[in-house]
């Protein structure tokens, strides 16, 4: 047994505190501790990103992070994107254009594409494809995910310049 840590973290703009092993994974504190069940186990192994959340700036696959690690981190999972009355734009893109079948890998599509999209504006379908390619959907063929990413930046940027 290990000795519990005080682990405190910033979720979705708000702060946590709790007590944990070290060696918990961030996916279960965030899912058992913190009842923030937005990001998905899907693997426990990295391998299909469903646990993605933006960790200080980063993408990161949860099941691979200690919670230990992520004490003191600013951290957004898909719940801090948008709101159910108030979708993000990336959000409403996969809405509209068929982003999402099931809907088990869409958060940390989602997770993982709203940063995508803060790295690169205006990114090609491939530069999408590249993009995305850590985080995998079983139902799709990725077509109508990429689409969505695409209308997204468009939009965004579309807002962007309408603004100056």
């Amino acid at each position: 047994m290990f000795d519990k840590m005080h682990i405190k973290m910033n979720v979705n703009g708000e702060d946590h505190e709790f007590l944990a092993e070290p060696r918990d994974l961030l996916i279960y504190a965030l899912r058992e501790k913190l009842n923030i069940t937005g990001p998905h186990v899907g693997c426990d192994t990295s391998h299909c990103g469903a646990c993605t959340v933006t960790v200080d700036g980063k993408s990161v696959k949860s099941c691979t992070m200690f919670v230990a690690q992520a004490n003191g981190a600013e951290i957004t999972t898909v719940e801090g994107i948008g709101q159910p009355d108030a979708l993000h734009v990336l959000q409403e893109s996969f809405r509209e254009h068929h982003g999402l079948q099931c809907g088990f890998c869409t958060p940390g599509m989602i997770t993982r594409a709203t940063k995508l999209l803060e790295e690169n504006a205006n990114p090609t379908e491939e530069e999408v494809r590249f993009g995305m390619a850590g985080n995998i959907c079983r139902c799709t063929g990725y077509q109508n995910i990429v689409k969505s990413i695409l209308a997204a930046a468009s939009e965004l940027n579309s807002a962007k310049e309408a603004a100056q």
